[in-house]
């Protein structure tokens, strides 16, 4: 059974987490293209879109001893709507107005008069949006596969 289809707070952190993992993959371009179809609602900076800085954690061979890898730029913002709903954006990079969608997005799945809405005209043509690239990106890498292959050479 898909955690998605049912109604428990669970399927709702699975539909947040989903919607935020496409927005996060989008253009802002996009993302705001998509805001522009439909009705924003009243809305408060909770934080003010800002810059900074968060440590990149790797490890060796996927399972060994994590180490800082190094530094990376993000920008984040917080929203609260008018019916209450607070939403968090997180992006990398420079982009506060990214980081602020992001977070008017994440309330607005929050909201249940708007989710629906924000499900069909954002998010859904934005995630249709990202797979259609990663498809093109896919295919364009398959083009170039080269298959090898051994031959055993017979000794005399």
């Amino acid at each position: 059974m898909s955690s998605t289809s049912s109604t428990g707070p669970d399927s709702k952190q699975a539909q947040r987490k989903a919607a935020m993992t496409v927005l996060a993959h989008s253009a802002a371009a996009d993302i705001a293209g998509r805001l522009a179809a439909i009705a924003i609602p009243k809305h408060e900076n909770l934080r003010e879109p800002e810059n900074g800085l968060v440590m990149m954690r790797g490890r060796v061979g996927g399972d060994g001893a994590p180490f800082n890898l190094g530094e990376a730029t993000v920008s984040r913002a917080a929203v609260r709507l008018a019916s209450g709903e607070v939403g968090f954006g997180y992006t990398l990079g420079r982009d506060a107005q990214k980081a602020q969608m992001i977070a008017l997005c994440d309330a607005m799945v929050q909201s249940a008069e708007l989710c629906g809405e924000v499900e069909a005209k954002v998010i859904a043509p934005l995630r249709a949006a990202v797979n259609a690239e990663r498809a093109r990106k896919a295919a364009e890498a398959a083009a170039t596969r080269v298959d090898f292959y051994t031959m055993v050479r017979g000794e005399g």
